[in-house]
């Protein structure tokens, strides 16, 4: 017990630095970034890895701290392969050292047993999916939320020393669209994968649950906004809100139930 929260503790601050760096005067892709960087996924990774091997983990913290890694893994790809997706910093990191703390805070929570009797293929199929939709849509949100910040900033005309550290306008509209058909995408094959389990357990597609209700909302309305954008060009504030409103829908469906399920109920 005692191990786990030091490791625990540790994980969370190999985040620390990083955030520390998204707000130098000057950002850069420099080595310093780079090196920070690096610390921060491999604090979160590692954990990870600790905490799935031998069989997978269901509770709250474990959750936590495997979507804090495909976050920072992800963000350090795209960081690598674009322009301004580096520049989300200075709201990413910050966000995840507070999915960090709850998760060591409730390190100690019962878990409940994977319970699905389904082939493994599709039930690690389905996780991954899974892992990967909130991993994008959490980059998705956050690029939603340095739109606004930026477009409240330019409305007011009185930029501030987190405005001028984000991504332009443009750029952060264009990481939200592609971000949220990628998106759409993952969540997809995740609740295909999920109804293909489901069928192979119980020879129903579709059980009826929280998590199931609001993974489908969530991607009716991602759906609906990216068709929307495409007709009409809707862009900025408003569409960051319905960003968030998935996000939240996912979030809910995600980490929220197993809090439910572990912290109040359990």
């Amino acid at each position: 017990m005692e191990n786990a929260t030091l490791y625990s503790l540790s994980t969370l601050l190999s985040l620390v630095p990083a955030a520390c760096v998204a707000f130098r005067r000057g950002p850069a892709r420099d080595t310093v970034f780079w090196l920070v960087s690096a610390v921060a996924v491999a604090g979160p990774l590692a954990w990870s890895i600790v905490l799935l091997s031998g069989a997978w983990r269901t509770g709250l913290s474990t959750s936590l701290w495997v979507t804090i890694a495909a976050v920072m893994v992800l963000y350090g790809v795209l960081a690598a392969m674009t322009r301004e997706v580096w520049r989300l910093a200075p709201l990413l990191l910050p966000y995840l050292i507070l999915l960090g703390i709850v998760a060591a805070i409730w390190g100690q929570a019962p878990e409940r047993p994977l319970a699905a009797q389904a082939p493994l293929a599709w039930i690690e199929a389905h996780i991954l999916f899974s892992v990967l939709t909130y991993g994008v849509l959490t980059l998705a949100a956050v690029a939603g939320v340095a739109v606004f910040l930026q477009e409240r900033a330019m409305k007011n005309r009185r930029p501030t020393r987190v405005t001028a550290l984000l991504p332009s306008v443009a750029a952060a509209e264009n990481m939200q669209v592609r971000l949220l058909i990628a998106t759409e995408i993952v969540l997809g094959l995740g609740l295909a994968t999920g109804m293909a389990s489901q069928y192979l357990e119980t020879g129903t597609l579709l059980e009826i649950s929280h998590k199931t209700l609001l993974s489908i909302v969530a991607f009716l309305v991602i759906g609906a906004l990216l068709i929307i954008h495409f007709r009409t060009g809707m862009r900025g504030r408003r569409a960051s809100r319905y960003i968030l409103i998935a996000y939240l829908m996912v979030t809910l469906g995600y980490p929220g139930v197993k809090f439910v399920t572990d912290v109040v109920i359990g």
